[in-house]
């Protein structure tokens, strides 16, 4: 491995013309606003010293991989010289600021003082129009009587002279104020960036090992991008491009949490293995995880179609996390031709996430715990005679919350797993909007929102903030219902809504009742009767639910 130096303007030269490009097993961009701005105002402020060092394998007659370009470079037509390894997130932040190729900031420099100069990044927007806010940030005179002056103006090469030029003649610069920018362009172009270069005889294997025991980046190397690398490694494809097509085949399946983690979740139990950093970081996980991909996709999608008939929508209604990938992983393995194995498959699964919702099962080690539920509940879910049950369904070891538990479930929005099962489960019935009617969908319920049933204006003098923020006292319905509803008294609001809906008592008790909440306690004005009416008729049907009964 051999240690030398290129300046930004070379290295801009071999990015613009193609040269550099980032193997294909590299993520994509994951650095920060901040991080930009922070990388731009150590070189312009202290050029002595150094941003890290690039780590690149040269190319020789043939790319050890396929490669793409850093994100707004040119296609390349023909062999690059060089793969980039590790530093391309700092390689992309200064193409991409020194080009103005971010959609959604601007990034520019102060005036002030030219010995250190701010960096200043300007968020941007589209108006009705169509045009790029705020408005002065796309003028040059604008921009210069701010003491501003865009970053891009500095890049390096032809180009950015060219819009240096360009720039002073609009925003009529004085001859102070080109020196400065002509001494921080030179500044910016003349840095030296090390950079660590594996020679063309280098393995495949040893490339990809050095990439991951070597990676130096701001924002270190996740789980699922060293599964990457190391299934580059079985040359049997692009899991990028493996979790693309997933995305296109199952786009519901992005809704409950980022898709990677859940790949390589399903993809470990499939194999046999616990869902932990360990069985990912084995050389041999991603060669093991293209053997049951198509399992991996089939169970992914059938447990989606699932967790919907459950009423579990998305991310912000699970419970836990461990209901996407156990479910996934068990519908993987139920034949899709047989009507009987499939009823008794949806009991077993949804009895296992229900009382993964209701139970203490995975407040800790939950891998290791899904990993040995999984293992039993596979046989269950093909031998319904099977003996030995899953830890999970252990009714001593994993009690199902009684009714007085319930009333201490905290308010769902704050990611309490209690208040969340119950407010998933209070949909099972349809969830009905309180006003317009409409059922619960896995499409309008991203537009609801939670609503205190009871007024906190009501009862905040009287009782607790955990009771006050009781589960049982939240309803997930639509944004502008909960707007009219204010702080008025329940008889009230209800009375309201059913005159101008001009629906019936009977309806408004159907919408209410489709959301477990007892109408009659509830007009009553008795806020702790309603309480332990509404725990008593979600404990019936979380029971129900966990025993694997369909509602």
């Amino acid at each position: 491995m051999e240690a030398r130096s290129k300046s930004v303007e070379d290295w801009f030269a071999m990015i613009r013309g193609a040269q550099v490009t980032l193997p294909r097993f590299q993520r994509f961009e994951a650095w920060r606003p901040n991080q930009i701005e922070g990388i731009l105002e150590n070189i312009l402020r202290t050029p002595s010293l150094p941003v890290g060092a690039l780590l690149v394998l040269e190319v020789g007659d043939k790319e050890l991989f396929h490669s793409r370009p850093i994100s707004g470079a040119p296609q390349p037509s023909g062999l690059p010289q060089l793969n980039l390894l590790d530093g391309q997130q700092r390689m992309t932040a200064l193409w991409k600021s020194l080009n103005d190729l971010y959609d959604d900031f601007t990034v520019f420099v102060s005036l002030e003082d030219e010995d250190t100069p701010d960096v200043q990044i300007v968020k941007r927007y589209y108006n009705k129009a169509g045009n790029r806010m705020p408005a002065w940030a796309n003028e040059p005179k604008a921009t210069y009587d701010r003491k501003l002056f865009p970053v891009s103006i500095l890049c390096p090469g032809t180009e950015g002279e060219q819009r240096m030029d360009a720039w002073a003649d609009q925003a009529d610069t004085d001859k102070a104020t080109d020196r400065t920018i002509n001494k921080l362009r030179h500044r910016l172009a003349g840095y030296m960036v090390p950079f660590l270069s594996l020679p063309v005889t280098t393995e495949q294997e040893t490339a990809l090992d050095v990439f991951i025991n070597m990676n130096t980046s701001a924002t270190p190397l996740k789980d699922f991008d060293i599964v990457v690398a190391q299934l580059e490694r079985t040359a049997r494809g692009s899991l990028h491009e493996m979790i693309d097509d997933l995305r296109e085949k199952v786009p519901a399946a992005t809704e409950y949490g980022r898709l990677e983690d859940t790949v390589l979740a399903v993809g470990a139990l499939l194999n046999g293995e616990p869902p932990l950093k360990r069985t990912y970081l084995d050389k041999s996980f991603g060669g093991k995880l293209a053997d049951v991909w198509d399992d991996v996709v089939l169970g992914i999608s059938r447990s989606v179609d699932f967790l919907r008939d459950e009423g579990i929508f998305n991310e912000k209604l699970l419970p836990t996390e461990v209901i996407t990938y156990l479910s996934a992983a068990l519908w993987s393995g139920v034949p899709e031709d047989g009507a009987d194995e499939e009823g008794w498959a949806r009991t077993v699964i949804r009895k296992a996430i229900w009382r993964a919702s209701f139970t203490d099962r995975y407040l800790k080690t939950a891998s290791t715990r899904a990993f040995a539920d999984f293992k039993r509940l596979k046989k269950l879910v093909a031998d319904p005679k099977a003996k030995k049950l899953p830890e999970l369904f252990d009714e001593e070891l994993n009690p199902l919350p009684d009714v007085s538990e319930l009333s201490r479930a905290g308010w769902p929005s704050r990611k309490d797993r209690l208040g969340r099962a119950v407010i998933v489960v209070s949909l099972s019935a349809g969830g009905y909007d309180f006003a317009d009617g409409a059922k619960a969908t896995a499409k309008n319920v991203k537009k609801r929102e939670y609503h205190h049933v009871y007024p906190k204006a009501l009862i905040s003098d009287d009782f607790s903030e955990q009771m006050v923020n009781s589960a049982l006292n939240c309803a997930l319905i639509s944004w502008k219902t909960n707007r009219k509803i204010g702080a008025k008294t329940p008889k009230d609001y209800l009375d309201e809504r059913a005159k101008d809906a001009k629906a019936t008592e009977d309806e408004v008790r159907h919408r209410l009742s489709s959301h477990l909440v007892p109408y009659d306690q509830l007009i009553s004005g008795n806020y702790t009767a309603f309480i332990d009416a509404r725990a008593t008729i979600l404990h019936e049907r979380i029971t129900k639910l966990a025993n694997g009964q369909a509602i």
